[in-house]
């Protein structure tokens, strides 16, 4: 007798640019985690049920794609550029926006490939957490992103790309007022700009991830493979379970000089060979 795969939510935010990549995460995604099936909540403010064909084929029998269309005015005057769309802001707002039969969704960026089973995140109790994220800086540049944002003491600065929500708790208690008088006052000084407002305002309710094993980046990779874990491709391969491609460096770029990109190519490779070559 099969038993009933789970149904884990997942939430992204991105214009069309990035379906290609959107579409090797999520193909990895089920790949590694056969036990699940996945709500696939896609906030966007300019996409269609046309420019998200590749995506829904790519999900098939094992999710279903849900197109949520979001209005957010009070952006308007808000920074945003190529590299960071006014999309970015959208998973701040999750709670607005997703069914309020959801209680909890798992955020990931398009430029990240998964490399393991993802159940131990996704049930980590949240408690009185809005968001559980993992941190990429150090000591220096958390002092400085604090000072440059006013944030509390002992806030984490956190990456972005993956992020665990609570949406319950976000639904009962989160200020948007809060988050557009922050944008006002602080624009001068938004680098960038989403992971500033959450760090910011929500540092004592952010839980810390493990970042090698939930948010692991060439970075990462190059400045603490020898001198701290002795990282190797291999301990990668095994452990991390949530590879990001954040920053310029992209392994779909002819210039990629990144050594996790192999995980990237890979799942890409097989996508292409089971899925979107296929009639």
């Amino acid at each position: 007798m099969k038993t009933a795969r789970e149904t884990v939510n997942i939430l992204v935010t991105l214009d069309a640019g990035y379906i290609p990549h959107l579409n090797v995460m999520l193909y990895s995604l089920l790949n590694r985690n056969p036990h699940a099936r996945f709500d696939v909540y896609w906030l966007h403010s300019s996409v269609d049920r046309r420019d998200a064909a590749s995506t829904e084929k790519v999900l098939g029998a094992r999710g279903r794609l849900f197109l949520v269309h979001a209005n957010v005015p009070e952006l308007a005057d808000a920074p945003a550029s190529s590299r960071y769309p006014r999309e970015i802001y959208y998973r701040i707002f999750a709670a607005r926006y997703l069914p309020t039969s959801l209680d909890r969704v798992l955020y990931l960026d398009p430029d990240i490939v998964v490399n393991g089973d993802i159940r131990e995140l996704y049930h980590l109790p949240m408690d009185r957490y809005y968001f559980a994220a993992a941190s990429h800086t150090g000591p220096f540049i958390t002092t400085v992103s604090s000072l440059r944002l006013d944030m509390e003491e002992d806030s984490p600065y956190i990456n972005s790309g993956v992020m665990l929500m609570n949406l319950k708790r976000l639904r009962a208690e989160q200020d948007y007022g809060e988050v557009f008088d922050f944008i006002k006052k602080r624009k001068p000084f938004l680098i960038l700009p989403d992971q500033d407002i959450i760090s910011s305002l929500y540092g004592s309710r952010i839980l810390a991830l493990d970042t090698y094993r939930y948010n692991m980046t060439d970075r990462l990779f190059r400045q603490h493979s020898v001198f701290e874990k002795n990282l190797t491709l291999g301990w990668v391969r095994k452990n991390s379970i949530l590879i990001h491609y954040c920053g310029r460096n992209k392994p779909w770029k002819e210039n990629d000089s990144g050594q996790l990109g192999i995980f990237y190519q890979e799942a890409r490779k097989q996508m292409e060979e089971q899925i979107l070559c296929t009639g």
